[in-house]
């Protein structure tokens, strides 16, 4: 079994992770996928025996929409899913406008993304830097530029593509990995 395999039986053992993939497709969005720290989570809680899920910041949906950039299309389709889903942390981000905002938010401009692949290849860790979405005869598809090696190993490395240093510390530091998950490994810069 490949470690997308492992990834898919996951994700298809796991009710609230399927729910969420299914309100996301019933958007119709071009090209989506749930990914960053609800893939981690799911497969990091199933590694440590968790008997329920870790609590998430959020569920991030990327998509990529080059034809429309504007912000309060994500905002409205935020509010579509937390109509369909309320209490559900959604955070819904077309990574086609991500260099429209990145360098206000973390001191730094990016060139515009070209596919929602290249934008899960630049997320801030390559465990992180994983995406699974549903197509409609419901199977289940990976999204994992940099593969699923750091994710089942449950190791933390930083992603060069487009967070500094500083920035991967203060993630490190913010998301206490080793207090959620103790069999974690934190590669330090």
């Amino acid at each position: 079994m490949t470690d997308a395999d492992r990834l898919v039986a996951l994700a298809r053992a796991t009710p609230w992770f399927m729910q969420a993939l299914a309100q996301v497709r019933a958007l119709r969005l071009r090209a989506w996928c749930i990914g960053a720290g609800a893939v981690r989570n799911l497969a990091w809680d199933a590694l440590h025996g968790h008997a329920a899920p870790s609590a998430l910041a959020d569920i991030d949906v990327a998509h990529f929409d080059a034809d429309d950039l504007s912000p309060g299309r994500d905002a409205a389709l935020q509010r579509q899913l937390q109509a369909t889903a309320p209490g559900t942390p959604w955070e819904v981000t077309n990574q086609a406008g991500v260099h429209l905002w990145f360098e206000q938010h973390f001191g730094h401009a990016v060139a515009p993304l070209r596919s929602l692949e290249e934008a899960v290849a630049s997320w801030p860790e390559f465990a992180t830097a994983v995406g699974v979405w549903l197509d409609d005869d419901d199977r289940l598809h990976v999204i994992a530029p940099h593969g699923l090696d750091d994710l089942f190993a449950m190791v933390v490395r930083r992603n060069p593509a487009r967070v500094s240093v500083q920035t991967y510390r203060e993630r490190v530091a913010g998301k206490r990995y080793a207090t959620r998950w103790p069999r974690v490994r934190v590669i330090e810069e």
